[in-house]
């Protein structure tokens, strides 16, 4: 017993330590893994307080709330991990409904024997995700769980955010003669996941474009918000599911012009390399956007000031459908049907 006591008592070895069952216990061992990597990466005032749950103001507005788990395979890539993309990803898809998003919360389940320097890694950039995109993480719960009963670590983050007054973003608003904008280079992250998965080398280095994108979605707002119709961020599936999505619930069809959809080279290469087609690989930094025709310029305008937009192009526009078909204008000159992805091209890209 006091051994076990002495071994509670001590610092947690963040160098060389790993996660053992009693850091889910709800002893001092849990205690000192919430406080010596999770409080530590995530301080705030709230978490300072120490309580089960957090409480907070709520500005007028509708609220908005989204939930999503992450189990991304491997852990770390080129541009983020797991952390910073559980931190990016509830924040965009609160960002979708033009809402500017407040708080978040974290649970992670831990397999036991996870490194102790991998998860402070994790945590911190958590961390430093959730204060640059100014969204706090206030509330949390962590579980350990037995070996081969999780790959390493699993995080579930929550958001809540509020709609200004005026504006309701609906996944049916869109309609023919709507202009469809990306607001930069697709297929980034995907790529960024499967060489890092593969051990594949490019001569230009793939990086995800993981971000937080609340910010392009202010200036956004602020540039033609009334003139926005629908917004989604483009992740599994890339933007050939988004737009499938989005005609099937709009009940109209897409024509886009492939020369207008930007794909840095290195990701072309990749893709034609793999066997990929760009429109369906995952983005976790871009959003595509569809606004009434007379707000499109003042809307992309806006987007290319911010730093998250300097790439963004009207790809195409809604047209009348029945079938609601996505049809592409090709760079050859031709034509084709975008369709949804067929079975599963990218295993555990978020």
């Amino acid at each position: 017993m006091n051994m076990m006591m002495e071994a509670h008592s001590r610092n947690l070895d963040l160098a060389n330590g790993r996660v053992d069952l009693s850091h889910g216990a709800g002893g001092r061992a849990m205690g000192q893994l919430i406080e010596g990597i999770f409080h530590k990466a995530f301080d705030n005032i709230w978490l300072r307080a120490g309580n089960d749950q957090s409480a907070f103001t709520v500005p007028g507005g509708r609220m908005v709330m989204s939930t999503d788990g992450y189990v991304v395979s491997p852990l770390f890539f080129p541009g983020g991990n797991i952390g910073s993309l559980a931190v990016h990803g509830t924040i965009n898809d609160i960002a979708m409904a033009a809402a500017r998003p407040l708080y978040l919360s974290a649970s992670f389940i831990i397999e036991e024997g996870f490194p102790l320097a991998d998860l402070e890694r994790i945590a911190e950039s958590m961390g430093a995700a959730s204060r640059g995109a100014g969204v706090p993480i206030i509330t949390g719960d962590t579980k350990v769980v037995e070996r081969g009963k999780a790959d390493g670590v699993f995080i579930s983050t929550s958001g809540v955010g509020v709609v200004p007054d005026g504006l309701d973003l609906r996944a049916d608003a869109a309609r023919p003669g709507d202009a469809v904008i990306l607001s930069g280079s697709i297929g980034d992250h995907g790529i960024a996941v499967m060489s890092k998965r593969e051990n594949l080398e490019f001569d230009a280095a793939v990086v995800s474009d993981s971000a937080a994108l609340n910010g392009l979605v202010a200036a956004m707002v602020e540039g033609g918000g009334r003139q926005i119709r629908l917004m989604r961020d483009p992740t599994r599936g890339g933007i050939a599911a988004t737009l499938n999505e989005i005609a099937s619930q709009s009940k109209v069809g897409f024509h886009i012009d492939e020369v207008a959809i930007p794909v840095k080279p290195e990701v072309a290469a990749a893709c034609e390399l793999l066997g990929l087609d760009p429109l369906n690989v995952a983005n976790e930094g871009k959003l595509v956007a569809v606004a009434a025709p007379e707000g499109a310029q003042a809307i992309l305008a806006a987007m290319r000031a911010h730093p998250l937009g300097r790439e963004a192009a009207v790809i195409g526009h809604a047209v009348a459908d029945d079938d609601c078909f996505v049809q592409m204008a090709t760079c050859f000159g031709g034509g084709r049907i975008v369709d949804w992805l067929s079975g599963e091209q990218l295993p555990r890209i978020c």
